[in-house]
């Protein structure tokens, strides 16, 4: 099985920018791996992230990811 690395397009929003140590939007990523295994590597709590978009399409933290996507994280957001 290749297990070549390949890179996403990662933008964490809000509170969640600061699990990004550089400004680079590009992340590193195995193929395959699930947006929950991208998170646990970041070290972002699952308990933050409230919605997950890949490509513009809302996703599932089990979601495989491939290389090439573009992946936003963001968090509850309070207000009112």
């Amino acid at each position: 099985m290749n297990q070549t690395p390949t890179t996403i397009d990662l933008r964490l929003f809000a509170t969640l920018a600061k699990y990004r140590p550089q400004q680079e939007a590009r992340q590193p990523i195995r193929r395959g791996m699930t947006v929950a295994q991208l998170m646990q590597a970041l070290d972002i709590p699952a308990s933050e992230v409230k919605l997950i978009f890949i490509d513009g399409v809302r996703a599932e933290s089990d979601s495989p990811l491939q290389g090439g996507e573009r992946v936003g994280l963001f968090p509850p957001v309070g207000g009112g």
